[in-house]
């Protein structure tokens, strides 16, 4: 049996011989999550989504939160504040932002590239950065100038 502890609330227990269905699938098993530190919203979306190996988490814009919304208009802020709700709740889950593998970014203007990415580089050491999409979406919600999505490993 494997055991991957994602926190107390979630222990994923599986044993291959378990989770087998035929020779050909397996079951996989997924949990939807709802961190602390990002209101619920009344939307149909779940805030992550945790499968058997990844967290994958939705787009974050600093609207979402109150401290977020205090930095509006402001891309370095944005980006910043977005980032720690994301280091929030990965730590909620016992996850770190080392174990992010996968980031997409949109930005409300692509010119505001550089003051996102001198943001950004400060949440992830030197070297060991996610992959990474950045793409420019003209209207965020919120009013945001940054979103930001990620896919984390357990």
């Amino acid at each position: 049996m494997r055991t991957t502890g994602i926190s107390n609330k979630y222990i994923l227990c599986t044993s291959y011989a378990s989770r087998q269905l035929n020779a050909n699938k397996f079951i996989n098993m997924i949990r939807h999550f709802q961190p602390n530190c990002i209101p619920l919203a009344n939307a149909p979306f779940s805030q992550i989504v945790i499968d058997d190996h990844y967290a994958h988490l939705a787009g974050l814009v600093a609207a979402d939160f109150p401290a977020g919304q205090a930095v509006l208009g402001d891309v370095a802020k944005e980006t910043d504040a977005i980032l720690h709700v994301i280091k929030l709740s990965l730590a909620e889950l016992d996850l770190s932002m080392d174990q992010i593998v996968r980031v997409e970014v949109h930005l409300a203007n692509f010119d505001d590239f550089d003051a996102m990415d001198a943001a950004y580089r400060a949440h992830f050491n030197e070297g060991q950065y996610p992959a990474r999409t950045s793409i420019q979406s003209s209207q965020l919600f919120g009013g945001g100038k940054v979103e930001i999505t990620c896919q984390v490993q357990l």
